[in-house]
């Protein structure tokens, strides 16, 4: 809608000088977040089906393109809520594929938690780049974690959990979605036999006791 201003200035709003950049912006900006929206994918997490759409506040960098797995025995979290979203690439990445340098993606963030011997891993093209933490006894501590997984399983348990809200009103963690996108929260969130395929993630505090990285021929195990 055109401010008052828009609307009083004639010498900016004749036939030869028409104010339409406004316009074609927003109209732009509908069509792209309906295509996306338009686009057939879900991802299952925990049992849940979690619609994917662009937007979301996550990962917020151009992601390499080189998916990283991350494990845990047990991740207790208090704050919880996962959305949908897309991660971008650099234009012409070498690692885009056929993806276009866009990956669907489902957000999970963890306002404050706590993992049990977390492994991460990366393919090198051949060897494995492998980080381990929390395993001898004091946990990894995360805040405000938030990471964007294409392939999330686990045995999950949710206390106080809000299915199908609207992602850019929760209340349980800092971390939002865009007004209409489909997401669920919770108060808690306990995942054990964690496995998640990831693209990227940040963290506000991200302690990891007993660090150890190497290079090794295999990565995490599922």
């Amino acid at each position: 809608m055109a401010s008052s201003s828009d609307v009083t200035s004639s010498a900016d709003n004749t036939p030869e000088n028409p104010v339409s950049g406004s316009a074609e912006r927003r109209g732009r900006v509908r069509l792209r977040r309906a295509a996306v929206m338009a686009v057939p994918a879900t991802c299952v997490a925990a049992g849940l089906a979690i619609l994917t759409a662009e937007g979301a506040l996550g990962v917020q960098f151009s992601i390499s393109g080189m998916p990283f797995v991350v494990t845990a025995d047990k991740l207790e979290g208090d704050g919880f809520a996962q959305f949908g979203s897309l991660d971008h690439m650099i234009p012409n990445s070498p690692n885009q594929g056929d993806t276009g340098g866009d990956v669907l993606v489902v957000t999970s963030v963890v306002k404050s938690g706590k993992l049990t011997n977390l492994c991460q891993s990366v393919d090198l093209g051949g060897i494995q780049l492998v980080l381990t933490a929390g395993n001898k006894g004091t946990k990894v501590a995360v805040q405000n974690l938030a990471i964007d997984s294409d392939e999330i399983t686990g045995n999950a348990e949710f206390n106080k959990i809000e299915i199908g809200r609207d992602a850019s009103t929760f209340d349980k963690v800092d971390t939002r979605g865009m007004p209409g996108v489909y997401g669920q929260q919770a108060e808690k969130v306990v995942i054990t036999d964690l496995y998640q395929h990831n693209y990227g993630a940040t963290a506000a505090v991200f302690k990891l006791p007993d660090l150890r990285m190497k290079f090794s021929s295999e990565g995490c195990e599922k």
